[in-house]
């Protein structure tokens, strides 16, 4: 069964928000064909099916950061009133209430879009262990190769100069001690 959306389109369609990757209402609303109204009636009929980690309100400055981070055009895009925002379950839990064929299509590829995502992200953690392996390696190869410089620039450096011995013969005698007479002693 081919999706009607290709999963690199829904995948541009999901952020990350208190530390959830999420899509926002207006935008399922349109993969789904429904209008956003009717999407967020569908939701508080049931809101039972949707605790604080399938689907949140998003605030104010959540707004400013998708704005500022050019993710939505403007705080107009949202129409009025700040938008829900539907965590993967949320989405899964989105097919139960809207039950069309188009919601189902839609619902099959936003999962997948996740799954995707959730894979890519692993890779990117076992990469990024990976590097910090090799970051490891390298700072202990570091050491061992500014050991290896000390001891070559040791060896380079010019030997001390020896002490210069003098050149000739030390005679050695005996000083022989020189005995003054006081004055008073000659004049007698």
């Amino acid at each position: 069964m081919e999706a009607i959306v290709p999963i690199e389109v829904i995948e541009k369609k999901i952020y990350l928000i208190r530390g959830y990757k999420v899509m926002l209402s207006m935008q399922l609303a349109e993969l789904y064909g429904v209008e956003t109204r009717a999407l967020n009636q569908a939701v508080k009929r049931n809101i039972h099916r949707f605790p604080e980690d399938f689907m949140f309100q998003i605030n104010e400055s959540e707004a400013e950061q998708l704005v500022s981070q050019n993710v939505i055009p403007h705080k107009k895009y949202f129409g009025g009133s700040l938008p829900y925002a539907f965590t993967e379950q949320g989405v899964a839990m989105l097919s139960s209430i809207l039950n069309s064929e188009q919601a189902i299509k839609i619902n099959i590829a936003i999962m997948r879009a996740f799954v995707k995502l959730r894979e890519m992200l692993s890779n990117s953690k076992e990469l990024a262990y990976k590097f910090a392996e090799l970051e490891r390696k390298i700072e202990r190869h570091d050491e061992e190769i500014k050991a290896v410089f000390d001891a070559i620039r040791k060896l380079m450096a010019p030997p001390p100069e020896p002490k210069k011995r003098k050149i000739g013969f030390i005679v050695r005698e005996r000083k022989t001690q020189y005995r003054t007479h006081s004055r008073k002693a000659v004049k007698k």
